[in-house]
């Protein structure tokens, strides 16, 4: 039996919160390995709609136990607020299904804070971050002078990590204007949230070992998508964490080869949130089409979704680096009743065509796509659990991505329902 990693293979937003629900009925146990509460996935089950941010998907699952690496940066208030949404929608959550590593970096109002200033500061306009504080918490992360979740225990400790991170943050603070934070006050904020996020810290290193000599089958959970990574992304507008599966070794505290499998998911078109390029955007009657059909507002935000055709030169780029075995091709339904299908299958940049997704950022916005033209349905495939409940011209649009991204798809989602779902491969047995 395999364990599994899933990633996203586009810019985010590509379903993964279904998925991963679907798949951790399978799993034992569930990880998040990166990312914040800037993260968003709706599950739809069995009727219910619940709204996660940093809680693993599995949470919502009896009988899983959840995992929140040390690669995720963690608002301890976010994190608490969450769980008692939950709670109140009948989710039983206690430090017997729930683990926080307690090497997790935090976020601090002092994050958010910067990342809103920074946002609003920008002439030509910001990334488009979602103001949560993720990019300033993994600065300190690397910059050495970040709170940790053990340091909540450790009230010495604290005072001292304080006093330095505080030190550069009220430095960049009044080099915008700002007044600067005092110890004392976010102290004793960090006072009152501990004794509730402590119960959940644990040395997730070492748990995850003892899941796997058990023989326990793992799921790791991935936020955002490949063209976000900071590495492999469309640097600058990228997020601040590695979210190729990669991460989820380094996230989580595992070597690599304890993950057997990686499943990207994969919308059956494409959409992006905030700035950047998107070289297939469509800002007609059919991207706003695609945005009405496919419900595409951000469960963190709020904010609508740009749309655009399906980009197979980028998404085979995502699997080439990110290692995907196989992907879980998603809303599906959503391009019932067009007429015609386009996939870009290749670029064209100053006059000649390339075949991959250049790392300039001039270059990122210069590329026009090429397009091949496909055949739509008029039928509808919502709700289809079986192929031969797709139309003819559905599987041979399917069976094209597969040969333009070079990998099988292991999953087909017709709808947000759970067991709307055609399984191919079982990612947990190949």
């Amino acid at each position: 039996m395999a364990n599994v990693a899933v990633v996203g293979s586009q810019w985010g937003d590509e379903g993964k919160g279904k998925i991963v629900d679907w798949l951790s009925e399978r799993a034992d146990v569930v990880v998040r390995f990166q990312g914040g509460h800037n993260a968003g996935h709706t599950l739809v089950i069995a009727g219910q709609t619940y709204k996660l941010s940093l809680l693993p998907s599995g949470i919502v699952r009896p009988g899983k136990l959840s995992v929140i690496g040390n690669g995720v940066v963690v608002d301890p208030w976010a994190l608490i607020y969450e769980i008692e949404k939950l709670q109140a929608q009948g989710v039983e959550i206690s430090p017997d299904n729930l683990k926080l590593a307690d090497d997790a970096c935090l976020i601090l109002p002092v994050h958010s804070e910067l990342d809103g200033l920074r946002e609003d500061r920008k002439a030509s306009g910001g990334i488009g971050t979602t103001r949560r504080g993720i990019g300033p918490a993994y600065e300190d992360k690397v910059g050495r002078r970040a709170i940790r979740v053990s340091d909540l225990a450790d009230p010495p400790t604290l005072k001292r990590r304080l006093d330095a991170m505080l030190a550069h943050h009220n430095a960049l603070r009044a080099g915008m204007g700002q007044p600067g934070v005092g110890r004392a006050e976010l102290e004793a904020k960090l006072a009152e949230i501990a004794p509730k996020v402590l119960p959940y810290a644990a040395p997730v290193w070492r748990l995850l070992d003892q899941v796997r000599s058990a023989g326990k089958r793992v799921l790791f959970e991935g936020a955002q998508g490949a063209m976000l990574d900071v590495d492999h992304g469309t640097y600058p507008f990228v997020t601040s964490s590695n979210t190729v599966a990669g991460q989820a070794a380094v996230g989580s505290g595992v070597g690599p080869r304890v993950i057997g499998y990686v499943l990207g998911i994969t919308k059956a078109y494409t959409t992006r949130v905030g700035g950047g390029p998107f070289p297939t955007e469509l800002t007609d009657d059919t991207g706003e089409y695609l945005g009405a059909r496919g419900k595409e507002f951000g469960v963190v935000t709020g904010r609508k979704r740009r749309c655009g055709w399906f980009d197979a030169t980028m998404v085979r780029q995502a699997i080439k680096v990110g290692g995907i075995d196989g992907i879980a091709l998603t809303k599906l339904d959503v391009l019932d009743g067009l007429d015609a299908l386009k996939i870009c299958v290749g670029y064209r940049l100053k006059g000649q065509a390339i075949d991959y997704f250049p790392a300039s950022a001039g270059d990122q916005a210069a590329v026009e796509p090429i397009y091949e033209t496909l055949d739509g349905w008029s039928e509808s495939t919502q709700g289809a659990r079986r192929w031969a409940d797709l139309p003819a011209t559905a599987i041979k649009y399917v069976k094209r991505v597969e040969e333009l991204i070079e990998a099988p798809v292991a999953l087909l989602s017709t709808s947000p329902e759970r067991d709307d779902t055609i399984l191919v491969h079982d990612p947990f047995r190949d």
